[in-house]
């Protein structure tokens, strides 16, 4: 009987999940050949640690349901199958009418619920040439051979494979010297605790006690999960009133939080969410081939080649909203005239935008301001800070709750979202030159996520009514996070606000870790390391080459380069891992409509795990460089059980 052929998916994320479903949608039609595959994660099979189905409702997703979707194509008149079904939105509406909303942030939970349902639905239609086989392990190594793999499981045994796909999600990287001091601080006084960043769902909160002051470093969306998870979490209720403000009803459980960031502000709110599942966003100045035609050559120069159309958008896309309030009779003319300019090169939107009768151009969105708006500014202390800031969040709501398509501000920064393809097309695989690349992830990167990611409103003015209450403070900007041996706690304080600082007896690092792959811990990664079977992506040479810590792979199919700089045909690697040699690929789901990248990367990985050809690690592909030691597999190790 001929041997089946073997796929072995470690890590059972959304991306993991959906290279599953189009497996199965490409198995749909009969295998020629009898195929095995293997979905294998630590903690659920099914929907991953991330997304584990058993968390707290309070922890949310950051997109609207109607805008997600697991399957690679929408429900039809069949039977829900890969390639057709529900979005998670119409998934919702199946399975909980009552609180279902296609505008709504649904619980991570939920969204678990939803991946390991396209699981289900996958094994169901593969055809009876095919099965899958769920693990619940850790992959603790994988040891190449000529005709496949081994893979060590954390149960000790071991698990042959001719292609595996490497989906394994967030790490947890060895932290960075300050935080590791903190950390050690905490670790030899008993009174005190550091928690490392994490999955808020992971972290162990339900362990703080209540008479605690916990420090918070960052105020984005963990922030705002951690946020709730110590107030309602805790009993507490917020309690919405007729107007709309909110007021917390403390149960007496909740420690007080003192949080603060580079910013000293909030993460912004999303807008109020006027676009329905089938909106299609697109880009008129800002594409790739645009930014290439006007560029001086590859590769780019962020600020010089690429920031400048970006910006364009941006302000193509606010004053197209301003003059539709102003003089809707103008506004085909003065995008025509636009367009009609960047034939030439970068268009002023600004100086056409005055032509067509904007009264004040000066309003235009300015990201710098917008992502740092104290920066440069001081207080004259606590008082003077709290009402500056309450203002900022009372101005931000206001432009929210206009929406995203009436509101010029809200929908223009949405190009940021809907531009992030155009910035991957660009930056990846070493499309900036190393300076710019190293800059773009260090200061405009940050920027980009704190204007683009923002929570829901209403967890804005719960935010807002913790202030009120004395249970939150906000310290300032550009805080400082220490430890004092002197006070024997932590002490948080801004330079611009006099009289912010304060003493801390738990400090919570709620920022998401960084990938990499230099510094992830877990044995996989060690030893795919170590040997050389995977390595850093390292964009140009000499003494300006950037070190990403992403790890180095081949454009489409994404096949690892080895340390001889060969690509491993066998081996794909998707997602996290490979951040920073790509954009923003923490990316966790479809968007109904046309395939995105994510769908995309799915079923071409998907395609490289079913050929059955020998693999190859003879041609490099990708121009880049890599720097690794390469170790031989040990003769123990070679002859591996399967």
């Amino acid at each position: 009987m001929e041997d089946s052929h073997r796929i072995v998916i470690v890590g059972s994320g959304p991306r993991g999940v959906g290279v599953l479903e189009r497996l199965a949608a490409r198995l749909a039609d009969g295998a020629p050949r009898r195929t095995d595959i293997f979905l294998v994660d630590a903690v659920e099979v099914g929907c991953g640690r991330i997304w584990r189905s058993d968390q707290p409702d309070w922890f949310l997703m950051n997109t609207v349901c109607g805008e997600v979707t697991m399957f690679s194509g929408p429900p039809d008149d069949g039977l829900t199958r890969p390639g057709a079904g529900p979005s998670l939105a119409q998934w919702w509406e199946q399975h909980d009418p009552e609180n279902a909303d296609p505008n709504a942030y649904a619980p991570r939970a939920l969204h678990g619920q939803y991946m390991r349902h396209v699981v289900d639905v996958s094994e169901a239609c593969l055809p009876p040439s095919a099965t899958l086989h769920r693990i619940t392990a850790t992959v603790e190594d994988l040891v190449p051979s000529p005709v496949g793999y081994t893979l060590r499981l954390s149960d000790g045994s071991w698990l042959r494979a001719d292609r595996v796909v490497l989906t394994t999600g967030h790490p947890t990287p060895a932290l960075a010297s300050a935080h590791h001091e903190l950390a050690e601080f905490a670790a030899i006084r008993p009174h005190l605790r550091y928690i490392r960043g994490d999955s808020p769902a992971d972290m162990p909160l339900d362990e703080i006690p209540a008479t605690a002051t916990v420090g918070i470093v960052g105020i984005g969306l963990s922030f705002y999960d951690i946020m709730y998870a110590l107030t309602v979490g805790r009993g507490g209720k917020f309690i919405e009133g007729p107007d709309g403000e909110v007021r917390y009803e403390p149960s007496g459980d909740e420690p007080r939080m003192v949080v603060g960031s580079r910013s000293g502000v909030p993460l912004p709110a999303r807008g109020r969410n006027q676009k329905t599942a089938a909106y299609k966003s697109g880009s008129t100045l800002f594409t790739p081939d645009t930014v290439r035609a006007h560029s001086t050559g590859a590769p780019l120069d962020f600020d010089r080649d690429v920031l400048p159309w970006l910006l364009a958008e941006i302000h193509l896309t606010y004053f197209t909203a301003v003059l539709l309030l102003e003089a809707p009779e103008r506004v085909d003319a003065f995008r025509d005239e636009v367009i009609a300019r960047s034939m030439q090169g970068v268009p002023d939107v600004l100086a056409l935008a005055e032509r067509y009768g904007v009264q004040d151009t000066s309003t235009a969105p300015d990201l710098w301001q917008l992502s740092r708006p104290f920066e440069g500014r001081t207080f004259t202390g606590v008082d003077d800070f709290d009402r500056a800031l309450v203002d900022a969040m009372r101005l931000d709501l206001e432009h929210a709750e206009r929406g995203n398509v009436d509101d010029a501000l809200k929908t223009s920064l949405d190009v940021l979202r809907d531009t992030r393809w155009v910035i991957r097309e660009l930056m990846d695989f070493a499309g900036f030159h190393p300076q710019a690349h190293r800059g773009f992830l260090a200061d405009f990167a940050p920027r980009h996520s704190f204007l683009a990611a923002g929570p829901p409103r209403i967890r804005v003015r719960y935010a807002m009514s913790l202030i009120e209450a004395g249970l939150l403070r906000v310290v300032g900007p550009e805080t400082r996070f220490t430890a004092d041996a002197g006070a024997d706690s932590f002490v948080l304080s801004s330079g611009a606000v006099p009289g912010s600082a304060i003493r801390a007896d738990v400090l919570i690092d709620a920022r998401v870790p960084n990938p990499d792959v230099t510094l992830d811990p877990s044995p996989l990664a060690v030893n795919l390391l170590r040997r050389g079977v995977w390595t850093e992506f390292v964009n140009g040479g000499g003494e300006t080459a950037f070190r990403t810590g992403g790890v180095a792979v081949t454009r489409a199919s994404f096949h690892p380069l080895t340390a001889e700089g060969r690509p491993d045909t066998g081996l794909t690697v998707l997602g996290l891992p490979t951040e920073h040699t790509r954009w923003f690929t923490l990316v966790g789901s479809g968007r109904p409509g046309p395939w995105n990248e994510f769908i995309r990367d799915a079923d071409t990985v998907a395609a490289a795990a079913l050929d059955v050809a020998p693999k190859a690690t003879s041609v490099a592909t990708a121009p880049i460089s890599v720097t690794v030691a390469a170790e031989t597999v040990p003769a123990s190790e070679q002859g591996a059980p399967v």
